[in-house]
């Protein structure tokens, strides 16, 4: 199990443990695990990072009643947040719905601050961070592939062009001797040069006229 084996030396491995989190399911099924790895990594994150060394763990309520931060971070987040939570008062019903009394309320409002806001406050960042990324790469990939795309569109205009531009300037004939031969002496036709060809015309026409005169 993955859970088991992870340990944490960057905020990275916390984020990956509440991103597990998300899935309901996976929680209720693991959970007995999960509790212990919550608490191994709250006490990572006040320890190494924020090098608090005076928040005990596990954490208890009076009467030694025992506080487990995992149903804590999920009761909170089911209800929308600590912000939420605090502004609609709802810290005795966060306290009830842990198996507590209305009156540790207060308490729960203090704990999440001592154990878990800060943790949840590097996890949004992270994940804004981690969203922001993917983005800009996702939007990289597509400028690329549209700049790739208008490239392939230039060159096949290009080559296009240049095709019928060819067309345009070669004129072809199929004239040889005094016959028409078609297309099965295509491979024999030349080049027409029309200004030699009507230069010619002309010095014939000429020639006629004069043979012509002469004759009269």
């Amino acid at each position: 199990m993955i859970l088991q084996v992870m340990s944490f030396n960057e905020f990275q491995d916390c984020k990956a443990v509440l991103d597990m989190l998300e899935d309901d399911e996976y929680v209720q099924r693991y959970k007995f695990y999960i509790e212990k790895k919550f608490e191994e990594m709250v006490d990572w994150v006040l320890k190494v990072k924020l090098e608090i060394n005076t928040r005990p763990l596990p954490a208890y309520a009076e009467n030694h009643r025992k506080v487990t931060l995992l149903e804590l971070y999920l009761a909170v987040k089911r209800e929308g947040g600590q912000r939420r939570v605090t502004d609609n008062h709802m810290w005795a019903v966060i306290s009830k719905d842990m198996g507590l009394d209305y009156n540790d309320g207060e308490l729960m409002r203090l704990m999440y601050a001592m154990y878990l806001d800060v943790l949840v406050y590097y996890y949004k960042v992270k994940s804004t961070q981690q969203t922001a990324a993917e983005k800009e790469v996702k939007e990289d990939i597509g400028d690329k592939r549209r700049t790739r795309s208008m490239e392939m569109d230039v060159g096949t205009s290009e080559q296009s062009s240049a095709e019928q531009g060819g067309a345009e300037d070669e004129h072809y004939a199929l004239f040889v001797g005094n016959d028409w031969y078609g297309m099965r002496r295509l491979k024999q036709r030349k080049k027409f040069d029309f200004r030699r060809a009507e230069k010619a015309v002309n010095e014939a026409n000429d020639s006629v006229h004069k043979h012509s005169r002469k004759g009269n």
